[in-house]
């Protein structure tokens, strides 16, 4: 589980040929990063299959190992023997994160209420990402906090000799904030509670009573989620582990097949958990010829097989309630109504300021550089579209430069713009798709998408 830094690498899509066939995305981040984590504080063995094996979900693999849980690879499954809850050892070096916020945000819940030191370090963009909302009710329980001003990395983590269990209202829509706080619970006595106004992804609480622990969810009047935890219990290992394919890697090959003329794609094995269909439910209502076939269960979730063809859009306007269910999504969102009819009006994208970068500004400055109509404010993003793909100058979609700003949905955004575009679309650097997709580029090739190196000729927009 070597990590290894490369080099910059610009990248260029090239539109003209229509996308067909059958592709099979990788598993889902968010439940691939909790395998490792819940795997490696279980009693025993867990053997999971469909892993993601990106980058970010192997740095939250390395986290366990370097406190006590065995992992490796056998043939296409991970085998993780884990320490027992409440068992791990304190790291003899700083816990290195990369580009995953998700892995290091749900790791500092986890350790936190741990009686020993623990840091966390990160690349550039990760260092830049406000940790506070985790940090926050860590402090409530006990735990001391050393780190540069916003909790910002690097930062250190010192539990105290008992963490003290709370009842925590979430003050926004996070699931990694909710996560962070249950996982906290792990090790605290007593019962540790979240209360979630606004409903978002429930993997944790899923995975936690998977894994055998003393978890109650009741929806409270007003909507409102109480999960309460029952501490210090045991975890244990699952036998046989499945992950389903992650709907934001999903997200690319579907908007690419509905926007390239003649296209006709099957994407297998996708995750279709309510909290994570908002982009799917979103493109049909915008008129996007989405077949859903073969629903039935793997890992304790609904997954299915969709097929998608090109079809002609509309615009419409996206509520600020169904962004916990497709926060991830919005950027190649953008691209879609970039070929529909009509405005597009994204609402509640808030959360997008907090991204691996500020996504909603880096979306909204690509879009500009590729000569398609928007319009940007705090937490929302409109776009005027032309099913036609070309701007209000007349002119073809693409020729521009994209700064992806360390940023793999930006790069993949862009690039699947470049796929349906009268001109090629060129991101600056397309390295970090490897922390979520690193079969982007052969899967997307497979499907008849056109990808060249790229020279880059000056600064990216």
């Amino acid at each position: 589980m070597a990590h290894e830094a490369t080099a910059s690498r610009p990248l260029k899509a090239v539109g003209g040929g229509a996308l067909r066939g059958t592709a099979k995305v990788p598993g889902d981040k968010s439940i691939s990063h909790r395998a490792f984590l819940f795997g490696g504080i279980a009693a025993g063995t867990t053997r999971v299959t469909g892993l993601l094996e990106g980058e970010d979900v192997l740095a939250t693999g390395r986290a366990m190992q370097a406190m006590g849980a065995r992992i490796r690879r056998d043939g296409a499954a991970w085998i993780v023997d884990g320490v027992g809850n409440g068992c791990l050892l304190e790291p003899e070096q700083p816990l290195d994160f990369g580009n995953a916020g998700t892995g290091a945000r749900l790791t500092m819940g986890l350790v936190g209420p741990y009686d020993f030191g623990t840091t966390f370090i990160g690349d550039a963009s990760l260092s830049r990402r406000p940790m506070n909302r985790v940090l926050d009710p860590l402090r409530e329980m006990g735990v001391q906090v050393v780190g540069r001003s916003g909790g910002r990395l690097p930062l250190s983590l010192h539990g105290p000799k008992v963490a003290a269990p709370i009842e925590y209202r979430v003050p926004m829509a996070s699931a990694q904030v909710k996560s962070a706080v249950l996982l906290a619970g792990l090790n605290a006595p007593g019962v540790t509670t979240v209360l979630e106004p606004v409903m978002t992804r429930d993997h944790t609480e899923k995975m936690l009573a998977g894994f055998g622990a003393a978890i109650e969810v009741v929806t409270e009047s007003g909507g409102v989620r109480r999960i309460s935890l029952e501490g210090q219990g045991r975890l244990t290992g699952v036998a046989d582990f499945r992950v389903p394919g992650d709907p934001s890697s999903a997200a690319f090959p579907i908007v690419a097949a509905i926007i390239v003329p003649g296209s006709d794609v099957t994407v297998e094995n996708v995750l279709m958990n309510p909290t994570r269909t908002g982009l799917v439910e979103t493109l049909i209502e915008m008129g996007a010829s989405i077949e859903i076939l073969n629903r039935r269960s793997a890992g304790g979730e609904d997954v299915a097989d969709l097929r998608v063809r090109h079809s002609v859009l509309s615009g419409v306007t996206v509520p600020p309630e169904r962004a916990p269910a497709m926060i991830d999504e919005y950027p190649v969102l953008a691209i879609a109504a970039a070929f529909a009819e009509g405005e597009t009006r994204m609402l509640g994208l808030d959360e997008l300021r907090v991204k691996e970068s500020d996504r909603l500004a880096a979306v909204a400055a690509g879009l500009a550089a590729n000569g398609i109509a928007h319009e940007e404010g705090h937490d929302w993003l409109t776009v005027t579209g032309n099913p036609d793909g070309r701007g209000v100058s007349g002119r073809p979609y693409g020729g521009g430069t994209v700064a992806t700003h360390l940023d793999h949905r930006i790069a993949m955004s862009f690039l699947v713009l470049g796929l349906a575009s009268g001109e090629p679309v060129t991101v600056d650097d397309a390295r970090m798709i490897a922390t979520s997709f690193p079969e982007f580029e052969p899967l997307m090739s497979g499907l008849g998408g056109r990808f060249e190196a790229a020279a880059m000729g000056g600064p990216a927009a």
